[in-house]
């Protein structure tokens, strides 16, 4: 029987420092760059996360003591951690690492992409998904993973109960190619009924953007505020 994990709730403040520890370390990763990107909406965004470039062992640790801290502070309860093809199995395999580490041993389960003719078969790898289950990415940008996530979770018999996620942009959503008035997450939250938390918010690269305005960031702060005002969902 899978350990029932149960997280206790830290003081905001510390959340906010975590914030922006995590998206400094992004910055010297290279994994938080600034500058023209095009997203998956087709929109020219200042910024962008690619959580692959999280690329060699002491990265990956680091990351995922992040992951960990941040669900410690969420008062988040889940039985086993379930990451999704392709970017979330490694992501989900450090978090199970880190909390083992924390004494919080949990079983982890991932997918593929393509079914398995030979050996064991089948799209699921190790353990089985049982109870209630925390799906951990990186980035939601559209919720078409954790829709797809959610499907996988509910054909095994387990409850996909809530999503761990290292960046939330905050930004509006698109259906049918047209911007609607809720984010990604705010989707998998109020219409999905899952639970939500991310290490960091785009508020929080803000904070982080003003801080560091006079080490020559000034004008990424002003091209991500006029990003923000565009395509920003209102909190909640």
């Amino acid at each position: 029987m899978s350990e029932r994990v149960a997280i206790t709730t830290h003081p905001t403040p510390a959340q906010d420092v975590l914030a922006q520890d995590f998206v400094h370390f992004a910055v010297d990763c290279g994994v938080l760059r600034f500058g023209e990107f095009k997203t998956k909406a087709g929109r020219m965004s200042p910024y962008f996360f690619n959580a692959g470039l999280f690329d060699d062992g002491a990265k990956l640790g680091r990351l995922a003591q992040f992951y960990a801290q941040r669900l410690l502070a969420s008062g988040i309860e889940f039985d086993m951690i379930f990451g999704p093809a392709y970017k979330g199995i490694p992501l989900g395999a450090a978090l199970a690492v880190e909390l083992a580490r924390l004494g919080r041993n949990v079983p982890f389960a991932y997918n593929r992409k393509e079914a398995k003719d030979h050996g064991e078969g089948g799209t699921l790898v190790g353990a089985p998904l049982k109870g209630r289950v925390l799906i951990v990415d990186d980035v939601m940008s559209a919720g078409t993973a954790a829709r797809e996530s959610i499907a996988i979770i509910r054909a095994a018999g387990a409850t996909a109960h809530a999503v761990v996620i290292a960046l939330d942009r905050q930004e509006k959503a698109t259906e049918n190619g047209l911007d609607v008035d809720y984010s990604a997450v705010q989707y998998v939250k109020n219409q999905l009924g899952l639970q939500v938390c991310a290490i960091a918010k785009l508020t929080d690269l803000m904070q982080y953007l003003e801080k560091h305005s006079a080490q020559g960031l000034t004008a990424d702060h002003q091209r991500v505020l006029a990003y923000r005002q565009r395509y920003g969902v209102k909190e909640g």
